[in-house]
């Protein structure tokens, strides 16, 4: 396998661009390339400022390179469509001007990658982890929703040559396997592929082997994630937020939780995966002192089991 393993700014709390409690993003800089990180995703919209002139030369100062940019908000409301649009051209057209990584061989699609969330609903994020119990869309807002969906992928593609992976993710409407399959079935990969994360598997109730093998001819590119098992049974009693459950722990440093990282490493060989591979461990922005240590701990511990 040819992987290459980068981080993001949600290791250091940043999910939401407007929670005033974020670190500085040249403190993320600067603590991703004192890990030994090389490659780093943009973060949420509005976190990096859109500048390319200083963006490019902080990246620069650290030897860091740009993976991906991502999309994280409510892409079911049809009123919240235009916004959606002007993500990808404002992101788009930063992203591809950034330092960036090479293409791995046998990589399906160079980076920078578009990873497209859905995010914002407060009946979904409260059920997170619950596939029993929470609502799932209608026919014509999901509908809406794929249209979405292959419309951003259309305009990144063949305006700024970026590629589109749809990301499954707690509290979203795109979440629990059913909901997988149809993002599969629904949206050709010639249009977008899939980036799965083994943490939000997890938590959701799939087997991070399983669904890996089972979409490898679709996944681009795949984001790692530990799960700390006493405090996933315990935050899965409760009636709590997606973030709440994070900021409680839930997410842990790569080989301290209860996901079987040898095996996870086994199927990507099988699968002869080779790419990106982006480590992740959402957390409370207010305990991001503790970051740069965990984020090395979880680069380390993957080093340490052959990748």
């Amino acid at each position: 396998m040819a992987i290459k393993i980068t981080g993001a700014p949600c290791s250091w709390g940043v999910d939401d661009p407007k929670n005033p409690y974020l670190p500085s993003w040249l403190k993320v800089l600067d603590e991703a390339a004192a890990a030994g990180y090389k490659g780093l995703e943009l973060g949420p919209y509005g976190y990096i400022p859109l500048d390319l002139e200083l963006v490019s030369a902080e990246l620069k100062k650290r030897e860091l390179t740009i993976v991906a940019g991502t999309i994280f908000d409510d892409l079911v409301s049809e009123a919240n469509q235009e916004n959606i649009i002007k993500q990808v051209h404002d992101i788009c057209g930063l992203i591809t001007k950034l330092p960036l990584e090479e293409k791995e061989e046998g990589q399906h699609f160079k980076t920078p990658y578009l990873v497209v969330i859905d995010w914002g609903h407060d009946e979904r994020d409260y059920a997170a982890g619950h596939a029993d119990t929470a609502p799932r869309l209608k026919d014509i807002d999901w509908s809406r929703m794929i249209e979405l969906i292959k419309k951003v992928a259309t305009i990144a593609s063949k305006e700024y040559g970026v590629r589109t992976v749809v990301h499954p993710h707690a509290g979203g409407y795109i979440e629990f396997a059913d909901e997988i399959n149809k993002i599969a079935e629904e949206i050709p990969y010639e249009t977008a592929g899939l980036c799965l994360d083994t943490g939000h598997l997890y938590f959701s109730g799939m087997d991070p082997v399983e669904w890996l093998k089972k979409y490898q001819e679709q996944i681009d590119y795949v984001h790692f994630k530990d799960v700390n098992k006493n405090v996933y049974d315990e935050i899965m009693k409760e009636k709590i937020r997606f973030f709440d459950a994070v900021a409680k722990g839930v997410m842990c440093p790569l080989g301290t939780g209860n996901l079987n990282y040898p095996a996870i490493y086994n199927t990507l060989q099988g699968m002869n995966y080779n790419g990106f591979i982006t480590i992740e461990q959402e957390r409370d922005p207010r305990n991001s002192d503790t970051s740069l240590r965990d984020v090395k701990a979880s680069l380390d511990y993957l080093k340490s089991i052959g990748f």
